[in-house]
């Protein structure tokens, strides 16, 4: 027979329209990435929110413009401790025309960021907010940090985070389950590259032959690139984007694609990286062409291990101790945060928000009753980890189960 579990976390199932409003209030803030004043607003709220449950609560500066992130601590000197993680830049700019949060029915909410992530965001607090009325929660330290930057890359609060994982267990992050309910057991790398096709200029009817045409050229290469993922199993790869040329009686001597790339280990990046090279070998070595490929790769994999199963195995029994709808865990294609917090050494669960899908579009939405759900089976986790009934395996012991010490910093 499942356990009952603690009185703060039964009732969050009662909380389900303050939870709601809640979230329509600040999905209906703008915080697009490059929406600064939205951004700071959002911070401001989210502060607020984070010192009820800590007064150790502040902006931390991460970029020269302004950006800050969000970060509240409590009992850093406890014997366990969890990092929470999370975003609240969404892709939906100032001049975006989805603006406002619409009830499709009484358990369905559409709009910006209901699913990605401010639900999350709503669903933590709420979490942590139950955790802090259990019984042992002295156990278990806890903090939160926010960013303003995920959705562009994460690159101003990298720093931040890889700086975060040094100190911490495991990290819990917040980012929207699957439309199925299923959480999120690994990510892909990203990368953004540009392939850029030299040639050579000439008068298109005095001499054209004097040319060397760089779109056409670029043009007969690109099909071949298209094909990588047919030949590399586990990369994705999309051409996002082609330009070139000029005035139309001129050779045009330049032309480039961006390419974005998502690799499913770790190593594929030489790979990928290598066959690319190949591709473009050929046309180096014509006369008259130069082939220049620049870019890089922002967010490692975020691969699971022997730790992470476990730790995913304990999620679930929590789920089936609160009676929750059964769910499994899946490989995706986007990144989040824990591809940084993962390739810095922590141990990661992702994907642990509410329930919701068509994300980055106008047609978002979020499973109005999956937040509180979500949020219980999050504080039964936090709880069951400071009774000490789930132990945090340590990275690299093949899943044992032992407690590591995080490395202790002054911040």
């Amino acid at each position: 027979m499942p356990k009952s579990p603690p009185a703060a976390i039964a009732q969050l199932a009662t909380q389900a329209s303050t939870l709601r409003d809640q979230l329509m209030a600040w999905a209906e803030v703008n915080s697009g990435s490059d929406h600064l004043a939205g951004l700071l607003r959002m911070a401001g709220l989210l502060r607020a929110a984070c010192a009820e449950l800590t007064p150790d609560t502040t902006l931390v500066p991460v970029a020269s413009d302004g950006r800050v992130a969000v970060r509240a601590r409590r009992r850093p000197e406890a014997p366990i401790q969890i990092l929470c993680s999370g975003h609240y830049d969404t892709v939906y700019g100032a001049a975006h025309p989805f603006q406002r949060c619409t009830l499709r029915d009484a358990a369905t909410l559409n709009g910006p960021g209901v699913a990605d992530m401010k639900g999350g965001l709503v669903l933590l607090l709420a979490a942590l907010h139950a955790f802090e009325h259990t019984p042992q929660a002295t156990q278990l330290g806890w903090e939160i940090l926010l960013t303003p930057d995920e959705e562009i890359g994460s690159a101003a609060s990298r720093a931040l985070l890889e700086e975060a994982a040094s100190r911490h267990h495991l990290a819990l992050i917040f980012e929207p389950a699957r439309e199925n309910g299923d959480i999120v057991q690994s990510r892909k790398g990203t990368g953004i590259f540009t392939v850029t096709v030299h040639g050579r200029a000439a008068h298109a009817g005095r001499d054209p032959r004097l040319g060397r045409n760089a779109i056409v050229a670029l043009a007969e290469l690109l099909p071949s690139i298209h094909r990588l993922p047919e030949e590399l199993p586990g990369v994705l790869l999309n051409i996002g984007s082609v330009r070139g040329g000029g005035a139309v009686n001129i050779v045009p001597d330049l032309a480039s694609a961006e390419l974005n790339a998502r690799i499913t280990r770790a190593d594929d990046a030489d790979t990928f990286l290598a066959r690319l090279h190949a591709l473009t070998a050929p046309l180096n070595a014509r006369e008259g062409y130069r082939v220049e490929i620049t870019g890089q790769f922002n967010r490692p994999p975020m691969e699971s291990g022997p730790v992470s199963t476990a730790l995913f195995a304990a999620w679930q029994d929590c789920a089936r101790e609160l009676g929750l709808a059964p769910f499994s865990w899946v490989h995706v294609g986007g990144g989040s945060d824990g591809n940084l917090l993962a390739a810095a050494g922590l141990p990661c669960l992702d994907g642990l928000g509410p329930v919701g899908g068509e994300l980055h579009s106008e047609r978002e939405w979020v499973h109005l009753p999956s937040i509180a759900g979500r949020a219980q089976l999050a504080a039964l986790f936090l709880h069951r980890l400071a009774l000490g009934e789930i132990t945090l395996p340590v990275p690299g012991t093949g899943g044992k189960s032992e407690t590591r010490s995080p490395k202790s910093e002054t911040i």
